[in-house]
């Protein structure tokens, strides 16, 4: 018998074509930690798990955490000039949306962004949603950001 009160959502997983600038984009843009990786040479592929840290699961074991990003690169797509991409699942077909981070204030958020030079999908001015932005990873997969109404002064 299983008790699935006790399941828990631990971590997406995308296919990525470079994992160091996957990882660098989900740590230094993003602010997520490399919590854990793992690398396969003779299989030529790696694993990187990142998520956020705070004072609750500071200690916590890979397994034991929840919503993780677990980035895996297959070890050659970086440097093939052949190689086209992984689908974000968000084509014309795509059934994939997109995960979201919340953050404490949107518009410095979105001036941060501008300023290491992410790419936009949509900013808060565009459209009619104005309380939320997309920004794209290095491989184009969608990332709704969010103010977390927790922090915000208004």
């Amino acid at each position: 018998m299983t008790d699935v009160t006790k399941y828990k959502l631990n971590h997406t997983m995308y296919r990525v074509r470079d994992g160091e600038a996957s990882v660098e984009f989900y740590t230094k843009v993003l602010g997520m930690r490399l919590l854990d990786s793992y690398i396969n040479n003779d299989a030529k592929f790696s694993l990187y798990f990142l998520g956020y840290d705070d004072s609750l699961n500071q200690s916590q074991p890979r397994m034991s955490r929840q919503g993780l990003i677990e980035l895996t690169h297959n070890h050659g797509t970086e440097s093939d000039p052949e190689f086209k991409g992984y689908s974000t699942g968000n084509g014309d077909n795509g059934g994939y949306g997109h995960i979201a981070i919340t953050v404490d204030n949107l518009q410095a958020a979105v001036a941060r962004f501008d300023s290491l030079h992410v790419k936009f999908m949509k900013r808060p001015e565009e459209g009619r949603m104005k309380h939320i932005a997309f920004i794209y990873d290095p491989d184009g997969y969608r990332i709704e950001i969010l103010e977390n109404p927790e922090y915000s002064t208004k």
